[in-house]
Formats: C-alpha cells, structure tokens, sequence
C-alpha cells in the first residue's frame, strides 16, 4: 500500500476541500444556533473590529489586537465541540466528562484573559 492509500477513502482535491469548507459552514451555523457563548463572543468580535476602526495604533497592533478576540472564538469553538460530544456519550455524571467541559471552560477563559491582557497592555502603552 502506498502512502497516497493510508488515509480516509474517498473525496481528494478540490472535491474534498469543497466538502470540507461545507462541513466547517455547518459547524458554524450550528454553533451560532445552539450556543450563546458563541453569539456573545461574536458581539465582542464585531465591538472590537469597531473599536480597532478608530483606534490610532500600528497595524501590527491591529492584527494583535484582532487575533486575540478570534483566538477566544476559535477557542469557544472548540469547547463547544467537546461539550457536544461530552453531552452524547450521557447525561448522567461521570468524573472525566466532568473533567473535559471544566478543562474546555478553561481553556476559554485563559484565552479571554489572554485577550484581555493584550488590549490593555497595547491601550495602556499608547494612551497613558
């Protein structure tokens, strides 16, 4: 067997990529629709974009500024995917499901103070 052979059967190329961009859309749709975290984190995305119009700050700050907030997206984004799966195996208690969705909870809340800590350190440098 080649190596071309080991991976999934099926779509290559550009077929794959195009399935792939759908399913991604999907993931995307669903979470808008199903979580509120997601829906929030979008409104902070959009006051930051906002924001970063009519800050006076370099465009590599920018991009710094912006990259954060969809860091804790992105973030979000995953959380949301392993509590959906957390959720399908059962619903009754279990240790390590508990431990996933706190780890997951986590994970967003590092990447927030993350963002956090670079609007202020990037704000505070320029206007103070």
């Amino acid at each position: 067997m080649t190596i071309e052979n080991q991976g999934k059967p099926g779509n290559t190329g550009l077929k794959r990529i195009i399935k792939a961009t759908g399913y991604s859309i999907q993931g995307l749709k669903a979470a808008f629709k199903h979580e509120a975290a997601i829906r929030q984190e979008l409104v902070l995305l959009c006051a930051a974009i906002i924001a970063l119009i009519w800050l006076d700050v370099s465009p590599i700050e920018t991009v710094l500024m912006l990259g954060v907030v969809v860091l804790v997206l992105i973030v979000e984004l995953v959380n949301s995917a392993i509590e959906a799966v957390v959720d399908r195996v059962g619903v009754e208690h279990h240790e390590l499901s508990g431990r996933a969705k706190d780890i997951g909870s986590a994970a967003v809340l590092v990447a927030l103070l993350f963002a956090g800590f670079t609007w202020a350190f990037i704000l505070i440098s320029h206007y103070w």
